[in-house]
């Protein structure tokens, strides 16, 4: 199975004009998008889970190999912190399935100040059709603990690889047959794009860690000035490189536009 590479989220106003057409209206973006990538990660889901006819509408607009991956939505993850997790989990499942074979893997993302909860944890995944894939990402650090490890394995759940800063913020487990990564910003918050020497790390990694027949999701959320175009395109070559087959991405040429004010003030100061 290749590895898919895809973007968090297409509707940035940072990739007018760098990747999408400035006369392309925004209304076939995603069009754009899924021709050029072959994933995309929603994470407007987690303000305002869309209706069902929503992810219908994307699904119709997108070709027969585009995948969606969908983060969780707030109400299950931070407003009930995974207790009672069997109505949200059905409501989010009942309108995600509006995707049809374009389903990706659901993207449950913890609080940062969520403390270690494995009961909690446990029983949300068990909510779940056993055939979904759901990818957690813990952010608070008593979570890496053996219970995790053995929890996740046993619901077939992966533990996202996370990395902020240039650092995995995540132990880089395995905890089942396919694999999740997030690339959220290159130099911490004020510095987004990549070091290609960090992305050949996180390629060597995934072609190490899963084998051809097996899936990984790389989703690249660094959006501000198109770092993160830049860096899936990056990644896709690198991950060739270590004889992984990536999905489609762009050229580079074609997500290299001028780059926008507020990224020249950020590689300003971190010149010094």
């Amino acid at each position: 199975m290749p590895v898919r590479v895809g973007t968090s989220g297409w509707q940035y106003r940072d990739w007018r004009g760098r990747f999408y057409p400035a006369s392309l209206p925004q209304r076939l973006w995603l069009e754009h998008h899924a021709a050029a990538f072959a994933t995309t990660e929603v994470n407007n889901s987690f303000y305002r889970l869309p209706a069902r006819e929503v992810f219908e509408a994307w699904a119709a607009r997108t070709p027969a190999d585009y995948i969606v991956t969908v983060k969780a939505s707030r109400f299950l993850s931070h407003i009930k912190r995974l207790r009672e997790p069997e109505e949200p989990v059905a409501r989010l499942m009942e309108r995600v399935a509006g995707l049809g074979r374009k389903t990706g893997p659901v993207l449950l993302q913890l609080p940062p100040d969520l403390q270690c909860e494995i009961e909690r944890l446990d029983a949300c995944l068990a909510c779940f059709p056993p055939d979904v894939r759901v990818a957690v990402e813990p952010r608070h650090p008593s979570w890496w603990n053996a219970d995790l490890r053995d929890v996740l394995t046993a619901h077939q759940a992966a533990l996202v690889w996370a990395d902020r800063g240039s650092t995995p913020v995540a132990p880089l487990w395995r905890t089942a047959d396919w694999g999740y990564l997030r690339l959220h910003a290159g130099g911490g918050e004020a510095v987004w794009p990549y070091a290609e020497h960090v992305l050949r790390d996180w390629a060597v990694r995934l072609a190490e860690t899963w084998a051809d027949d097996e899936n990984a999701y790389v989703y690249t959320n660094n959006d501000p000035g198109g770092a993160a175009l830049r860096d899936a395109v990056t990644l896709a070559r690198l991950l060739r490189d270590c004889g992984r087959a990536p999905t489609r991405v762009p050229a580079m040429d074609e997500v290299n536009g001028p780059l926008h004010e507020g990224t020249r003030r950020q590689r300003r100061a971190a010149s010094g």
